[in-house]
């Protein structure tokens, strides 16, 4: 077995895995949003079908988005093979346990929130990015090109209320699994010091309610905007 093998199969490797993933995961969500926020833009979509033809056509993001697929995978692969390296460590449950006081709610529950994510991320794609993979979407031309109208199919999708208390709720979650991924991912790469950890700490719980916030915040809009 190589030394490889051996680093990925161990608890330290697959931890290490875990952060690696969930810290590139982190900065796609900032590019996502960045290119979601233009759905608000007030210009019928011009701009937002711009971002998704880009998305779809540039070779470079063509490849980082494959990238982005295979982490998370991976990233949801080792947090189950981590939850349950850790229940078979502790099999029988202490007598007296008062989880509460020694850990947060979201650390405790990672693989719950990451499931529900996972869960959502797939609803996701077969709303979007199916739609306007392998279906017939409407075409729309801006300054003299011809796009895919990806614009129209959240539009039409953000007009459901199921879909949007969806939306928000998976962002809650996202938000709550945010809160202690992103400063644990820093922490098992080492970047773990009593000077600069509470200040990644701090960056983290911001982002955690930011990002999600503004995520949540585009369907709201759209929907109160479609009534």
């Amino acid at each position: 077995m190589s030394w490889v093998t051996k680093t990925l199969n161990s608890t330290l490797g697959r931890k290490l895995l875990m952060a690696l993933t969930g810290l590139f995961l982190i900065l796609f969500l900032v590019v996502h949003l960045a290119g979601n926020l233009q759905l608000l833009a007030g210009d019928e979509g011009d701009a937002f079908n711009v971002y998704a033809h880009s998305m779809s056509t540039n070779p470079l993001i063509r490849i980082v988005s494959i990238f982005n697929f295979a982490f998370i995978i991976l990233h949801v692969v080792y947090s189950i093979l981590l939850t349950r390296h850790n229940k078979k460590a502790r099999p029988v449950e202490y007598a007296v346990t008062k989880p509460s006081a020694n850990s947060a709610w979201s650390s405790r529950n990672m693989g719950i929130l990451g499931t529900i994510i996972l869960i959502f991320i797939l609803i996701h794609l077969r709303g979007f990015w199916y739609r306007l993979k392998f279906g017939t979407p409407d075409k729309v031309t801006i300054g003299g090109d011809e796009y895919d109208n990806a614009f129209i199919i959240v539009e039409e999708t953000f007009k459901n209320p199921i879909y949007v208390v969806f939306y928000v709720i998976s962002m809650a979650f996202l938000a709550f699994h945010l809160s202690h991924g992103f400063a644990s991912a820093f922490q098992t790469i080492g970047l773990n010091h009593k000077k600069y950890s509470p200040l990644i700490q701090k960056i983290g719980m911001g982002f955690s309610i930011l990002v999600p916030a503004l995520f949540a915040l585009i369907p709201i809009v759209m929907y109160i905007q479609s009534l």
